[in-house]
């Protein structure tokens, strides 16, 4: 049996090649029900018609907002060492998909 004393528990974690790898995605569907929310990362290409999802993410709406609160304390981070992110919606006229903040 482990005996935690105060201190954080450290977690293992396993990644392999083919995952570390990554997957790259410009559009995010998100939807949600009363349990959980479903984050579809997808890709869509110059010239075709459809985006294709690449992976699926199923969150419990605790994990969901743990995920917002982290993503904005990186994004504060990493715009402090690096400066602003811009974003499309801060051009007027730019393409209409991507990752945007909106109901699904």
């Amino acid at each position: 049996m482990t005996q935690q004393t105060g201190q954080a528990k450290q977690i293992q974690v396993q990644l392999d090649e083919k995952t570390g790898q990554g997957i790259y995605a410009n559009l995010a569907l998100i939807s949600h029900s009363g349990a959980e929310f479903v984050i579809d990362f997808t890709r869509m290409l110059p010239g075709l018609p459809k985006a294709v999802v690449q992976a699926r993410i199923i969150l419990t709406p605790q994990h969901a907002k743990g995920l917002l609160q982290a993503l904005e304390t990186n994004i504060k981070k990493y715009e402090e060492k690096f400066g602003e992110i811009k974003t499309a919606t801060d051009k007027p006229g730019d393409r209409n998909f991507g990752f945007q903040a909106g109901d699904q």
